[in-house]
């Protein structure tokens, strides 16, 4: 503490003799500026210069000195970090001695008035110009010096850089790195389209080409690093640079939004890493809640499995409109607490509870829903990660099956209006447990839906880019650990969706629910997976199969080559949201798949060996994979 109070006032001296000496500075600037103009007047000519001109000026001195002072000090010549000037300091600076020369003028014919003429009007205009030339060098001096000092030794230990835009962003992050004596990088081209600005200059560096260039110079001037600054730039012409740019090995960043130019945040700290979201090449899907969450607004709303990615997203979004009461409920203490202090900070008029427990606890559910009444439902509680499944298949229908079939039964009894469920593609045609006890929960919904007032649905879609346990953390991680990244097979492929796209579409899916709908959102282009391994080596400036190895695995246990969205039974249907679909419902006897949910209850607790074949009798669709583990 006490070594950090020291540099304080260090640092605090520091500016205390920097200000005094551009006062010292400036009164040796008046003098000599005084007595400059006086001699350019007459050419430099002293001995034709009149005795009353040098006497007048020699009386007005010290006058001009302590307004000069009181000048510049009203126009922050002496608060300025000079080290950043830009153009609101120079204008400044010029408004400063404009002013000056005028009071200096003014000055000198208020104390002169019986004198014909004090001065020659031309000295007023000697005087103010050579006193901003004169206080422009030292406000600006240092920083050529360093410039200087920056331009012979950019070479050494310093990275190339490669800026693509040579918009304001781009001026914006030039500017920013060729004044900071702490960020190690040299931009040594600028890239863009722009046919007019090739062969021109930004802060003293060239435009060198156009995107179709950016191979052939990064090669040519040693880039380490390429920065793209076009925060206008639509996704598929971000994909279209990015492909380019992945090729050259180099790192890549960019500026992440136009807000950041309007909002004057265009700096090195605002860079991010290029992402592969920006590889898929669309537009990002955008739903206006707003006109669609009146059903959300003054209702008391529990979400289950709150603390996990999805949950936490729709706690998230439903907090921003208003909701009554919003409740939580988890079993994972840690992700909730961050949710809760989350929302308590972003929404402090939020009524928020957070309920810990499970979903197989019949009599914990009982209280929180007698407690607090629920009007609606998001059950996004679920034991998810196929390979883990996979080795505890009981525990996998012991929560994912009976915790919903509880969690429902608790929604019917205390008549909650709509009850919504997230489902997964897996649960079509399916060859892992998980998959197939999500089929049975889609089942339990359109059961209960007919034989209730609570509306009940279930929202069906693929992968979510970013969630837990999903490729990209895992890919990254490593990327970082120098490899090898790890792919199950070259040919798989999946639907991925951005985790707010994914709960913005399951909350306009509510807004659509009757009862008994499985929604299934749209998930575009399916994506091999193989594709987004080497993107992500080449984004982090590696080359596959040569700085980073990639190895194929096989497939796991239960893992398809391919997801499907829909089964051929079900049928499409469409919604106002061309993005969200509903899978006509199969027709089940309801009453047998009650009788073998009650048998699979009783009997998955004793942990068999072959809980699967129980599965597989009420999911014919499912097709069992070998595996020893229970």
């Amino acid at each position: 503490m006490r070594g950090k109070m020291d540099k304080i006032k260090q640092f605090e001296r520091n500016v205390w003799i920097r200000r005094f000496s551009l006062v010292v500075y400036d009164i040796l600037a008046v003098a000599f500026a005084s007595i400059l103009a006086l001699a350019s007047r007459f050419e430099f000519d002293l001995q034709s210069i009149p005795v009353q001109y040098y006497d007048i000026m020699m009386d007005s001195i010290l006058p001009n000195i302590i307004i000069t002072i009181i000048v510049f000090h009203i126009f922050r010549l002496y608060n300025s970090l000079w080290s950043y000037a830009g153009a609101t300091e120079f204008f400044y600076m010029m408004a400063g001695c404009v002013a000056d020369a005028l009071l200096v003028m003014l000055f000198i014919l208020l104390t002169n008035r019986n004198v014909y003429c004090p001065m020659p009007r031309s000295f007023y205009l000697y005087y103010g110009l050579l006193l901003l030339i004169l206080t422009f060098i030292s406000r600006y001096a240092y920083r050529a010096v360093r410039m200087l000092i920056r331009v012979r030794t950019s070479k050494a230990g310093r990275k190339n850089v490669l800026i693509v835009g040579a918009g304001e962003a781009g001026s914006a992050i030039i500017k920013e790195i060729a004044n900071s004596n702490y960020i190690d990088m040299n931009v040594v081209g600028i890239i863009d389209d722009n046919r007019n600005k090739k062969g021109g200059f930004i802060h003293g560096v060239k435009v060198v080409g156009n995107r179709h260039d950016i191979r052939a110079k990064a090669a040519e001037l040693g880039v380490k690093e390429i920065i793209i600054a076009i925060p206008t730039a639509s996704p598929k012409e971000m994909k279209e640079i990015l492909d380019i740019c992945k090729e050259t090995g180099c790192e890549l960043k960019r500026l992440p939004g136009i807000y950041q130019l309007v909002n004057g945040e265009v700096s090195i700290s605002k860079l991010k890493e290029v992402d592969v979201n920006d590889l898929l090449g669309r537009e990002p899907i955008r739903v206006d809640l707003d006109s669609i969450m009146g059903y959300v607004s003054g209702k008391v709303i529990l979400v289950t499995g709150g603390g996990g990615t999805i949950g936490s997203e729709l706690c998230r979004q439903i907090a921003s409109h208003k909701p009554k009461q919003l409740i939580i409920f988890d079993i994972y203490e840690n992700t909730t607490y961050d949710i809760q202090l989350e929302l308590k900070h972003n929404f402090p008029e939020l009524d928020l509870v957070v309920a810990i427990g499970s979903i197989r606890n019949t009599k914990r559910l009982n209280w929180v829903f007698e407690t607090y009444h629920p009007e609606i439902v998001y059950h996004a509680a679920a034991h998810k990660h196929v390979p883990l499944m996979e080795d505890s298949p009981n525990e996998a229908v012991k929560n994912n099956v009976l915790g919903t079939w509880k969690i429902v039964k608790a929604a019917d009894t205390y008549h909650v209006k709509r009850f919504v469920m997230i489902s997964t593609d897996k649960a079509v045609n399916p060859t892992n447990i998980m998959g197939a006890t999500k089929r049975i929960c889609e089942m339990i919904i359109q059961t209960y839906n007919n034989h209730s007032k609570t509306e009940y649905v279930a929202v069906r879609f693929g992968n979510v880019l970013g969630s837990n346990g999903s490729v990209i953390p895992i890919f990254k991680r490593q990327i970082e650990e120098g490899g090898p990244v790890t792919v199950t097979h070259p040919d798989i492929i999946r639907y991925f969706m951005t985790i707010p796209e994914a709960v913005s579409l399951v909350l306009q899916a509510g807004a659509y629910a009757k009862g008994g709908e499985i929604f299934i959102l749209d998930m575009g282009e399916p994506v091999r997976i193989l594709d987004l391994a080497k993107n992500l080596i080449l984004l982090s400036g590696h080359k596959p199969n040569e700085d980073i190895k990639i190895e194929f695995t096989g497939l796991r246990p239960g893992e398809k080559l391919y997801e499907e969205m829909l089964m051929d039974e079900e049928g499409m249907q469409d919604t106002e949201n061309k993005l969200i679909h509903i899978g006509k419902p199969i027709e089940i006897n309801e009453e047998r798949f009650l009788q073998e949910l009650e048998e699979l209850a009783d009997y998955v607790v004793g942990e068999p060996s072959d809980i699967r074949e129980w599965v597989q009798r009420i999911v014919p669709t499912y097709t069992i994979q070998e595996n020893e583990s229970v």
